[in-house]
């Protein structure tokens, strides 16, 4: 069976390394990629590997320092494949992920999401094998397992994550893209997906279509990147009527940094101090942590707060009720 062409998105600024390993994953796939076009988000283009496909490298301006949703669009534009995989920067694709999507995206198949495992510092020092990958990483406890069978429905649009999925080129179009509004870090992936379940897409999940995750330090909660997480949780809120991120929203609560001030279903979102070092130092990953994980830190917030130790129900239920307050819905009874 002829599978149709894929193109490979991906979006950088910096990483320089982490994209020339993206590279080289994609040489080594089984069904090589029509192309790869690469959203540049930096004033200087990158010094790549070779390959035996195209790669463009498209710059991508804009008045915020991470035009993430308008940096999508542009490279699905320039895309001449009839299939769109992106793939994060610091993602090097599995040999078979180009193959995999091929074989999976048609038009009005809707969005797959493929595997994603974690590795370590150090794990993609030059010399990487794919073997090697496979002896240390891991897969994210928060993120769903692969299907059993081939792809699996996703019936939760929330579940949408931009880290490496693919699209029929006429399904992207249909859904119109990703909300250009959306500035900076958090909530452009949210109502990507909130879009494909508003306009009847079906979100799957693909067993394969792997990539594995380049350690770098990271944050979660992105506290460092607090502002755009409230601005864009309130886009989200005006556009659909209720907000996304509320587990970082309740972490930055727990936190101190911002609190609710009013009543549901008007309260409004009010910063009170700005992040500092010792926040950042909870969020921060570790070399050794394949991921960072905002439930370990908000249950981390939430003993602290307490002066003891919650059992999982307490704990569970504080999230759920502080999530349906940010979301802007009415408290429910507790069972």
């Amino acid at each position: 069976m002829t599978h149709p062409a894929t193109s490979v998105l991906t979006l950088a600024s910096g990483r320089a390394e982490h994209l020339a390993n993206v590279v080289r994953g994609l040489r080594n796939q089984t069904e090589a990629p029509l192309e790869l076009v690469v959203g540049v988000m930096q004033d200087d283009l990158y010094d790549l590997p070779e390959t035996d496909f195209p790669i463009r490298q498209i710059r991508v301006g804009g008045d915020h320092a991470l035009p993430l949703a308008a940096a999508r669009n542009a490279v699905a534009r320039e895309a001449r494949g009839e299939v769109l995989a992106f793939v994060d920067v610091d993602c090097i694709p599995a040999p078979t992920l180009v193959a995999d999507y091929a074989r999976q995206a048609r038009a009005g198949a809707g969005c797959f999401m493929g595997e994603v495992m974690y590795l370590p510092g150090g794990a993609n020092a030059p010399g990487w094998t794919y073997r090697g990958f496979d002896a240390v990483a891991e897969k994210h406890s928060d993120r769903a397992g692969p299907p059993e069978g081939e792809t699996a429905p996703c019936t939760d649009y929330r579940c949408f994550w931009s880290l490496n999925f693919a699209i029929h080129r006429e399904d992207f179009a249909r859904s119109g893209g990703f909300d250009e509004r959306y500035q900076g870090y958090g909530g452009e992936d949210t109502d990507f997906g909130k879009t494909l379940d508003h306009v009847g897409l079906p979100i799957s999940w693909v067993r394969g279509a792997k990539v594995y995750h380049q350690y770098h330090p990271h944050a979660m909660p992105p506290v460092h990147h607090m502002d755009s997480v409230i601005a864009n949780a309130e886009r989200f809120r005006d556009k659909w009527g209720y907000r996304t991120m509320e587990h970082w929203l309740y972490a930055f609560e727990l936190m101190g940094l911002i609190e609710k001030r009013g009543h549901w279903p008007t309260e409004d979102v009010i910063v009170l101090r700005r992040p500092n070092a010792a926040d950042e130092a909870l969020c921060r990953q570790q070399s050794h942590m394949p991921y960072a994980n905002t439930t370990r830190v908000i249950r981390q917030l939430q003993e602290r707060r307490a002066g003891r130790r919650l059992a999982d129900a307490e704990a569970v239920g504080a999230m759920r009720q502080a999530q349906r307050a940010f979301l802007g819905q009415a408290p429910v009874a507790a069972e």
